[in-house]
């Protein structure tokens, strides 16, 4: 079946053409010149603010005038992954698509569903000419993915709208009305280089599923960079290790999937033999009914790059298996909400310069703090620098809300069932659009997207018409001014 068939065909129709253009997180210009020519074509005021922002306004439909004016908000950034047997350029190539049963995936690469198809069916709204709403502006944010930039740099008093409506949730039956902040934290160091002592061999370590950092944090899904350390650790036992190189993980809101390094040991046979026969058994069965396709390969190799000292490499090993990974804290507050949590993203060892990439999140400030400073005082105890960067605010959930008691009554109505209302652990630009328009009701909601952050994400179609007819209905209910 080809998109084109699929219903809703105006959202699948956008969504085809916005995928044709690449736009991976702080690389948007394409993407941002698309929507802008989008919204001069349609003849509707369109504005690029000096982040890179782009806000389309369109008057209300003809009836809805009285209603309170809304924003319609989602971001056009999308998150680059791949398979490593994939070739595949995110820059300059579309997504390439396909259809299997009730789902549309990419071809081993991300979707880009997360937040496309919310800007997918924005697109859909401005372009019909019968579909109720109210004054509407349409606010499509650069960077959501790295940083959160658009909505950083988006100033008070550009919006006007009384209520927003963010398109960036996945699961059709939840209206989130609150989220997690986050702060990047980096660890680097630089190490003198030696010749290596010993045999050198290469860790290997893929087959991960990955994920989000933040919705999927607490499923227990295997981390790369955490597995290679737990490798490593296990030589410092009664081998003298020299690491050469550690590659592993890309980016800080994907939970890694594969991890690489080359180490100096002095007996590498005796070594490959203990790993292979003790700790790799274990880890294999550890996540076997999570991570089937998890794939350790330890064997010798052959390297000509230096090596970094064997007690500057005790330093690092020990630090990787001592930062906090996975879920910091349950919220108490809200039933099954992780309230924080650490995702130790991305680390990279070459020719002495290290660098350790996390992504802490909380819902509550001071836990998030609390996460990050865990971090620091590892590391600054092991002789290495912290940074904190990107840091933003979650959003403070409130359920009793005109925008949210109006969704609850049309979903139960239209669905006969309940919505699950919600407070979700991912960043979402709502507490960040929060802090300079206090007054404007926010709300999340969308379609069912399943793997978001890696090359198995994958939209549901038949979700994606539920989500559609009840845009529909949520726009021509606004409540009146």
């Amino acid at each position: 079946m080809e998109l084109s068939n699929i219903e809703p065909q105006i959202i699948w129709k956008n969504f085809s053409k916005l995928n044709a253009v690449p736009r991976p997180s702080k690389k948007e210009e394409k993407v941002i010149a698309f929507i802008k020519e989008f919204g001069e074509n349609l003849g509707l005021e369109t504005t690029v603010d000096e982040t890179g922002n782009v806000i389309i306004k369109k008057p209300a439909t003809s009836g809805m005038e009285n209603r309170k004016p809304i924003v319609m908000q989602s971001h056009l950034d999308m998150v680059c992954q791949k398979n490593n047997d994939v070739n595949f350029d995110f820059e300059t190539q579309g997504i390439q698509m396909e259809v299997d049963g009730d789902w549309v995936k990419a071809k081993g690469t991300t979707l880009g569903a997360d937040n496309g198809l919310g800007v997918a069916t924005i697109m859909s709204i401005l372009e019909s000419s019968d579909i109720p709403h109210p004054d509407l502006e349409a606010l499509f944010t650069i960077d959501e993915e790295t940083g959160m930039t658009g909505a950083l740099g988006l100033k008070p008093g550009q919006l006007t709208g009384n209520i927003l409506l963010n398109l960036d949730t996945e699961e059709d039956d939840e209206i989130d009305i609150g989220c997690a902040g986050g702060i990047d934290v980096t660890i680097t160091q630089t190490y003198s280089v030696e010749e290596a002592k010993g045999q050198f061999v290469r860790i290997e370590v893929k087959g991960l599923q990955g994920g989000h950092s933040g919705m999927d944090i607490h499923k227990g899904f295997g981390n790369s960079n955490i597995i290679l350390g737990r490798f490593l650790n296990e030589g410092l036992n009664n081998q003298n290790i020299q690491l050469v190189s550690v590659d592993g993980g890309s980016l800080r809101n994907a939970i890694p999937r594969e991890a690489f390094a080359i180490i100096s040991v002095r007996n590498a046979n005796e070594y490959i033999e203990n790993i292979s026969n003790g700790l790799k058994k274990e880890i294999l069965e550890e996540f076997a009914s999570i991570e089937q396709a998890l794939q350790i390969n330890i064997e010798l190799t052959t390297n000509t790059e230096k090596a970094i000292s064997e007690t500057d490499s005790k330093k690092i090993i020990l630090t990787l298996n001592a930062l906090h990974n996975g879920v910091y804290r349950m919220s108490p507050d809200v039933q099954d909400l992780v309230e924080a949590s650490n995702n130790v993203a991305r680390v990279e060892l070459k020719n002495g310069d290290l660098k350790i990439l996390n992504l802490s999140r909380s819902s509550v400030e001071s836990s998030k703090i609390s996460v990050a400073n865990q971090l620091k005082s590892v590391a600054e105890l092991a002789g290495m620098n912290v940074e904190f960067s990107g840091s933003y605010p979650g959003w403070k959930p409130k359920p009793g809300s005109e925008i949210v008691q109006l969704m609850e009554k049309i979903y139960t109505e239209k669905f006969s069932k309940k919505p699950h209302v919600v407070a979700c652990h991912a960043g979402l630009e709502c507490g960040i659009i929060g802090a300079n328009y206090p007054e404007m009701e926010m709300v999340s909601f969308g379609p069912t997207i399943r793997g978001a952050h890696s090359p198995d994400e994958r939209a549901n179609i038949s979700s994606t018409q539920k989500f559609w007819d009840f845009t529909k209905d949520i726009l021509a209910n606004i409540p009146l001014k």
